[in-house]
């Protein structure tokens, strides 16, 4: 089989073994048969494609989609699961380590993301030096929409 061919195999597979697990009705794999299943098997091809052909260009998206699969399955079906917007920071922030673990780009935002993350998550009531950081939250939430669209703006137009 050629390279180019085997993101396609490899999804196909994927698609293909759930698909088959549910038309089995395993009963200890009732749960698995979900949207968020997929989604976790889509972020799951993009990584291992990327390893064994060791073209990283899928890491990020890769993480990224298996984590956002993983947190949509935990809120679905797990009380105890963290339901923060500071989790798809977090998946951001890992996917960037992930990518950097392999090309050497984006361990800078990948730890500034995941510890901004954890500082929000798991933070009820911060110190009083850092009531800044609420207010910059605060607009981020008013403003995120703008604040993608500049930051966008921002890559499109920096110079390398």
């Amino acid at each position: 089989m050629k390279k180019q061919n085997t993101l396609t195999a490899y999804l196909l597979i994927g698609i293909g073994l759930f698909f088959l697990l549910k038309q089995l009705n395993i009963p200890i794999l009732n749960n698995f048969y979900s949207w968020q299943t997929i989604i976790i098997i889509i972020g799951l091809v993009l990584l291992i494609h990327s390893y064994i052909t060791k073209n990283y260009q899928n890491l990020f998206s890769g993480t990224i989609l298996l984590g956002l699969g993983i947190h949509f399955y935990g809120l679905a079906y797990y009380s105890f699961w963290i339901d923060h917007w500071a989790m798809y920071v977090l998946i951001v922030g890992v996917a960037f380590i992930v990518r950097f673990l392999q090309t050497k780009e984006g361990l800078i935002p990948g730890i500034l993301l995941t510890a901004f993350s954890l500082v929000m998550m798991f933070s009820v009531q911060l110190p009083s030096w850092f009531n800044w950081i609420y207010t910059i939250v605060d607009v981020m939430e008013r403003f995120w929409p703008v604040l993608l669209i500049i930051f966008g703006l921002f890559l499109l137009t920096k110079r390398k």
